[in-house]
């Protein structure tokens, strides 16, 4: 690999299949999104989850179309549940994704607002996993319900100790009006990347049970896993049949401006999610929701490439780590396009993003943001060039050299 001018990967012919190559800083620099108008030019966005990539063929095909025949008007019908049923058969081995028992909901976050609606009231805990994704604060707290932390053990899995001490909590804790806590699931688990096991989720089914939660699953990530790791469904495990999950496409195909997404009941769940109030239903983008049925239906093979270029990437970053920042520790994830770095023996305080975006100029996500366990952390994100991860690595050492000075 070699380093073009501006500092992004230079492609070669044996790369260009890979989505991760295609662009270069300054092309990224035309952006308008969050990622890349947030910060001054001379910054490295590495921070929210947006890719640096161009949209699958298919897609664009797909919303070309649609805008050349008008299609611009309000959501209708089951295709993209379908797309995603047919998907998560060739992909998860899951054939318990009924249609009939899908939503379609604005985005995930709104629709994890929207189920816990449906199975909790205000005042009713929610439980999550810290350090988890900061919206899960936000939002929850916004609905009126206290959060109630599980913390992940020191491995980045679910600690079924903290965990069951915090459903209890919940259970103690819960409205006397409603009595219906729930559990904010993040699977895979955003920031850490850690893909949940079959063994596991049905362990915490079996424990949210005992303890009268309710299963929110936000699965947004569930299409980005590394090679040899596999996605289980929430819904497919014992003792899943009545939580509620949230998919999209809008993750493994960037397509977070193009809003939609699924809420999707277990068997248990459905007469739930027939109480989702009508109008939810015209939140979604009509022209997002032919750009995800796209990508599920036709966009394997660009995902794939992707996934690749991930793994490939997640090798770069430890390499890198090892070579020039040997005293932050990272394990590469089985999820997710995201890394999870832990910074603290670098001895710069409890936010180690703040000092590599002011003396390194690379902008990653500060740990202190996602919870208890988030101090001295910084999330990276990975889905770009192995040039920008590169240049992002040896300005973050640079910043702890000068800063030692």
């Amino acid at each position: 690999m070699t380093q073009a001018s501006d500092g992004t990967a230079a492609s070669h012919d044996d790369d260009g299949a890979n989505p991760l190559h295609r662009l270069s800083l300054g092309q990224l620099r035309r952006r308008t999104s969050m990622k890349w108008r947030t910060h001054p030019e001379d910054v490295l966005p590495l921070w929210v989850a947006e890719m640096d990539v161009l949209p699958a063929e298919p897609v664009v095909r797909a919303v070309n179309e649609a805008m050349a025949l008008g299609d611009t008007g309000y959501p209708a019908g089951t295709e993209y549940a379908e797309a995603l049923a047919e998907f998560a058969r060739k992909r998860w081995d899951w054939d318990g994704l009924d249609v009939r028992r899908t939503a379609i909901v604005p985005d995930v976050m709104l629709g994890v607002v929207e189920m816990l609606k449906l199975v909790s009231g205000p005042g009713d805990p929610v439980v999550v996993n810290s350090p988890v994704y900061p919206p899960f604060y936000q939002f929850v707290r916004n609905m009126g319900r206290p959060v109630v932390e599980a913390p992940l053990g020191h491995d980045g899995r679910i600690d079924f100790i903290a965990l069951e001490a915090a459903f209890g909590r919940a259970a103690r804790g819960a409205s006397r009006n409603t009595g219906r806590p729930a559990y904010l699931l993040c699977s895979p688990h955003n920031p850490t990347g850690t893909v949940h096991t079959a063994d596991e989720l049905t362990r915490a089914a079996r424990l949210a049970r005992a303890y009268g939660l309710r299963v929110v699953a936000d699965e947004i990530h569930a299409p980005v896993v590394a090679g040899g790791a596999s996605f289980v469904p929430y819904l497919s495990v014992p003792g899943g049949e009545n939580g509620l999950s949230l998919m999209s496409a809008s993750k493994a195909w960037n397509l977070a401006g193009l809003k939609a997404a699924l809420a999707i009941a277990g068997p248990a769940a459905a007469d739930d999610l027939a109480r989702l109030p009508e109008e939810v239903g015209h939140g979604p983008s009509h022209v997002g929701v032919i750009a995800h049925t796209a990508a599920l239906r036709d966009g394997g093979d660009w995902l794939d490439a992707v996934l690749s270029g991930l793994d490939d990437n997640r090798r770069l970053l430890a390499g890198l780590l090892a070579e020039y920042l040997p005293a932050v520790r990272y394990t590469p994830a089985e999820g997710t396009y995201l890394a999870w770095l832990d910074c603290r023996e670098l001895g710069l305080d409890d936010d180690p993003g703040d000092v590599f975006l002011r003396r390194g100029r690379v902008a990653l996500n500060s740990g202190r943001d996602f919870g208890t366990g988030g101090a001295g952390f910084v999330r990276m994100n990975l889905a770009t060039s192995p040039g920008l991860i590169t240049e992002a690595v040896l300005r973050m050492a640079a910043a702890v050299v000068n800063g030692a000075r």
